[in-house]
């Protein structure tokens, strides 16, 4: 047997090593060539924002459809019909009412709360007002609340609680615009009839672009007069508006304060003045708007709607750029994909996903609503009882022969108490949109109710008027910026 030399030895090593390196080097290429096409995969699935299955139109209506185009959008939208509870949500209770196809609703707030009752004596929201829920039941439960069934609310209320644009068109006979005026004439039933679905991907999205758009005159004519207010004339909300603001904007076009103008009963927003309370309380006297005579007292009475955009509108997050979507429907990523989320719920639901990109310590963020909240609700709960103790002081007063010009004077005091304080109330956010806005409108409601129960003492409106101290303040604080004048 012959022995291997020094040198056929080292060759022999050489060569396993190299075998060793071109082997070593062939497996990095193809991870990294795996790598890379994978890198290259996820960025063309990120930079495709849809594959079109279908043609989309402005006559899809239907939202199954545009989800064979937007699958993941649509598999949560589809959630809305979930109910998401949260700390003032209300709970879903049973429900068996005789031509009533529901079987459960939220729970009342007027049986949590007497106190509306006695604030909407006469009014329909005195028989039944229920904690909201998903967009799925927005139809449904707008036509057959007891303020329907009852009451027989316009067709105007359709705006905000169905699909409309094709609504818009077939009533106008191709025309948006009569259209929409033309729906304040009808029967809210009559009107639900001619709808298919709640609200859908049509009310907020350009089938042609995908683009966010505004679907409801209402908002356009009213953004126009706000945006007229400020010195902007002529805006066109669709051709104007950031794609940011439209992340706002199509959400006001119904969580917005509003009223019925006329015996057209056309949906109008009462911001010619501006978007702060005092603006619209001195449009309303302006105009001489009221919606009811209250029922035991005959003061004629505002009721306040739903104003979350008008609330978040003086708030910290409005001020720095954030949208109601940016809480609201928060995006997420499904692979590669940065989506919206359509599931539209408290962002209380998910803390991370909702505030984790500006806020890095939710559990501190969690308590800080909480608190804002709580606080919220001592402030209400002092000015609803003095709005009660008001009415009740009226109803006494009427009975005991008070003069007439006391009682007319407590009773516009009622006015302005009642509408503040409600118009927190209806403000879904419990306070925590624009708290110290929130707090300043408490404060005005519960001193117009102690103002009217002095007016029953026989103060006079003058001797009830600011003093020079506090319109000096608020003359200087104007003056800096500091916010609106709450007289």
């Amino acid at each position: 047997m012959s022995e291997q030399t020094p040198s056929q030895g080292k060759s022999k090593n050489r060569l396993v090593l190299l075998v060793l390196i071109l082997v070593g080097a062939f497996a990095a290429t193809v991870v990294i060539t795996a790598l890379l096409m994978n890198i290259f995969e996820k960025k063309q699935e990120g930079a495709k924002t849809f594959t079109e299955v279908v043609a989309l139109d402005e006559t899809t209506v239907d939202p199954a459809i545009w989800g064979k185009n937007f699958p993941i959008q649509y598999e949560a939208y589809k959630r809305t019909a979930e109910y998401t509870p949260s700390q003032h949500s209300g709970e879903m209770v049973p429900h068996d009412v005789a031509g009533d196809p529901r079987t459960e609703v939220k729970s009342s707030k007027i049986e949590e709360d007497p106190r509306l009752v006695t604030m909407w004596t006469g009014y329909a929201f005195a028989t039944d007002y229920r904690h909201a829920r998903g967009h799925e039941y927005m139809t449904l439960d707008q036509e057959f609340t007891r303020r329907n069934t009852e009451f027989k609310q316009p067709g105007t209320c359709a705006n905000c609680h169905a699909s409309m644009p094709a609504v818009y068109k077939e009533l106008g006979n191709g025309d948006v615009d009569a259209g929409f005026e033309k729906m304040g004439t009808m029967p809210l039933g009559d009107l639900l009839d001619m709808t298919e679905h709640p609200v859908a991907c049509i009310d907020c999205h350009d089938p042609a672009t995908m683009e966010l758009r505004i679907t409801r005159p209402a908002f356009e004519r009213g953004i126009a007069d706000l945006k007229a207010s400020e010195g902007i004339e002529n805006y066109d909300v669709n051709r104007d508006a950031t794609r940011q603001e439209m992340r706002s904007y199509v959400c006001a076009q119904c969580h917005v304060e509003y009223y019925f103008a006329g015996e057209d009963k056309v949906l109008t927003f009462p911001w010619a003045n501006g978007l702060d309370l005092d603006d619209i309380w001195d449009y309303y006297q302006e105009v001489g708007h009221v919606d009811w005579e209250h029922g035991t007292t005959g003061a004629k009475v505002l009721k306040a709607q739903h104003p979350e955009f008008d609330v978040w509108a003086q708030g910290v997050h409005a001020a720095n750029g954030v949208s109601c979507a940016d809480c609201h429907m928060s995006y997420e990523r499904v692979g590669a994909a940065k989506v919206t989320n359509h599931h539209i719920t408290s962002p209380m639901a998910d803390l991370n996903a909702s505030c984790g990109t500006c806020h890095t310590d939710t559990d501190v963020l969690e308590e800080r609503v909480t608190t804002i909240q709580d606080r919220f609700i001592e402030s209400r709960d002092r000015a609803m009882d003095a709005l009660v103790s008001l009415i009740h002081d009226i109803e006494a007063a009427q009975k005991n022969g008070t003069p007439e010009a006391n009682i007319k004077l407590a009773q516009e005091y009622q006015n302005k108490a009642s509408f503040y304080v409600d118009y927190v109330y209806s403000e879904n956010s419990y306070g925590f949109h624009a708290p110290d806005y929130e707090q300043r409108i408490l404060s005005q409601s519960l001193d117009a109710a102690r103002k009217g129960q002095l007016a029953l003492r026989g103060a006079t409106a003058e001797e009830l008027s600011a003093s020079d101290i506090t319109t000096n303040n608020l003359t200087a604080s104007l003056r800096s910026g500091g916010g609106q004048s709450g007289h």
